[in-house]
């Protein structure tokens, strides 16, 4: 199977717009920032999914009790103070003044506990704070208290993390939606309102600027201080085609283009009306297996197929030139205080040794299927090299293409493979997410409520506790270590490498804020 590079790392794949639509500017009204997401967008639950997408529409509509900055400083947003207590047992929080829905309806405690429930029950960060909550209390309208079974000193850091899955306040009628369930209302406090009646699934979404928001007075920085939204309208457009896109960035149809092809850069960076600027941090590439079924229950299989990773094949047909990509055999972004090469040899491009390691392993034919999103490439085409190199191994490879909905929906089915299952997959994830073991969700190894693909390693887990209870540095890289050690015997999911992600915006678009979240205040449109 033939898959072009022009649509490599263009992952806002979706079904094209009529030129009319996007050419077409309402004359009454300022031009609104035309956006061309990574993907069109799916849902629009950001606790459910982690979905970037879904994340960066979540800023967009919802705002948060703290934030990160550029420097990773943990800071106040919809809080105005708060306190802990001497026994570091109960954290007391007041909300700022003003702060009110976009039905109308003032935010109250009740809403920032239904919230918070709902989130800690579904991100990883989350859980871990969940399992040192004795309880909440609404002490009135404006101020709550958490209350601890043990010290958990890491409460403004999960309060304020910064990506998926992001801890937004919703209305406590809308938070009270079992965690497992998605939402189908987008309401929240945020810096703009989201249109229900112009979102298009795979098409189009649009939003329009919330005249109530009261932003803080401090500088934005990342996520935090004053999200001043001086953009009354954004739409968000799915293009199918990347030359498309381009054609109409450069006619100025499209202000802002998330996820370029890198083969469609140098006629991009010819337009001297257009920057190109790298995404801190990058992206991390990844196999993830099933846990819970044959074969990728069985860990010694799951480091054959490991021991015969090249990055360099999934790297390439991801990103294409070394000028976007990069080695990277660490469970932690490299690049950052807790990434290592400990243990990093069982990546080793080295099929013969993982053929015997499979037969080793007790493999018995067992049906291996291959989830593969054809409107995603970035996960497609690391599909593509994963289902040509089990096939060397000599497993019974089953391609199974699907469009991007129902990858999304098909891998959270638990079953067995004849029950509408699945035993591999391919995504990326941020490197601002797996950093450190506190918010990185892809080494939990906490069973069913892991993230998908189910992860049950009681070590790898009293390891993150002990991670999590020491504060001193030295500590903290010693047991990140040990964690990567046990990472690579069990192996919760296989790092194929790393990429940067250029993203191309028109230098009309000033005041952008870059960040590994695409966030839109601040911006003007000249």
């Amino acid at each position: 199977m033939t898959f072009s590079r022009r649509s490599l790392l263009a992952g806002g794949a979706g079904l094209a717009l009529p030129g009319a639509v996007i050419g077409t500017a309402r004359a009454q009204r300022p031009a609104p920032l035309r956006f061309v997401p990574s993907t069109p967008l799916p849902a629009l639950d950001p606790i459910v999914a982690t979905s970037y997408v879904i994340r960066n529409h979540g800023y967009l509509v919802y705002d948060t009790l703290f934030a990160t900055d550029e420097t990773y400083r943990v800071r106040p947003q919809m809080v105005a103070n708060w306190e802990t207590a001497a026994d570091g047992l109960a954290w007391t929080f007041a909300l700022r003044d003003r702060l009110v829905f976009h039905d109308g309806a003032p935010v109250t405690s009740a809403d920032c506990i239904a919230s918070i429930r709902r989130w800690s029950a579904r991100d990883a960060f989350g859980q871990t704070m969940a399992a040192s909550v004795e309880g909440y209390e609404a002490k009135d309208a404006r101020t709550f208290t958490i209350r601890l079974k043990r010290p958990f000193p890491l409460m403004l850091e999960a309060l304020g993390k910064l990506s998926s899955n992001v801890p937004f306040i919703m209305p406590e009628r809308i938070a009270a939606t079992d965690p497992s369930r998605p939402i189908t209302e987008a309401i929240g406090s945020g810096p703009w309102r989201f249109l229900p009646g112009e979102w298009n699934p795979g098409q189009r979404a649009a939003y329009e600027r919330f005249a109530q928001y009261v932003p803080r007075d401090e500088a934005p920085s990342w996520a935090a201080g004053g999200k001043i939204a001086k953009i009354d309208r954004i739409e968000w457009l799915g293009i199918t085609e990347a030359p498309a896109a381009a054609g109409a960035m450069r006619q100025g149809e499209i202000d802002w283009w998330e996820q370029p092809p890198v083969d469609l850069l140098p006629v991009l960076k010819r337009d001297r009306n257009i920057e190109i600027l790298n995404v801190p941090l990058g992206f991390k590439l990844l196999m993830r297996f099933n846990h819970l079924q044959a074969p990728f229950n069985n860990p010694a299989i799951r480091r054959a197929v490991m021991m015969a990773v090249n990055q360099d094949d999934y790297m390439q047909a991801v990103a294409g030139s070394p000028e976007y990509y990069a080695a990277c055999k660490s469970f932690f972004t490299c690049g950052t205080p807790l990434a290592s090469d400990v243990g990093s040899a069982a990546v080793g491009a080295n099929v013969e040794r993982a053929r015997q390691m499979l037969r080793e392993a007790g493999y018995a034919n067992e049906k291996v299927v291959l989830l593969a999103p054809a409107d995603q490439p970035i996960a497609y085409n690391q599909a593509q090299v994963s289902e040509n190199l089990l096939k060397r191994l000599g497993m019974n490879v089953d391609f199974i293409t699907t469009d991007w909905a129902s990858f999304v929906s098909r891998r959270n089915n638990r079953g067995p493979v004849d029950q509408g299952g699945w035993s591999a997959f391919h995504t990326l994830w941020s490197g601002a997410d797996l950093t450190n073991p506190a918010i990185n969700p892809l080494i939990r190894a906490n069973g069913t409520a892991a993230w998908l693909g189910w992860p049950d390693d009681p070590t790898l887990e009293g390891l993150r506790d002990q991670w999590l209870a020491t504060s001193d540095a030295a500590a903290q890289l010693r047991i990140a270590k040990e964690m990567q050690e046990r990472a690579f015997e069990t192996v919760p999911f296989v790092p194929t490498g790393s990429v940067e992600q250029p993203m191309a915006y028109r230098k009309a678009l000033t005041g952008m804020i870059v960040s590994p979240v695409q966030f839109f205040w601040n911006m003007e449109k000249r």
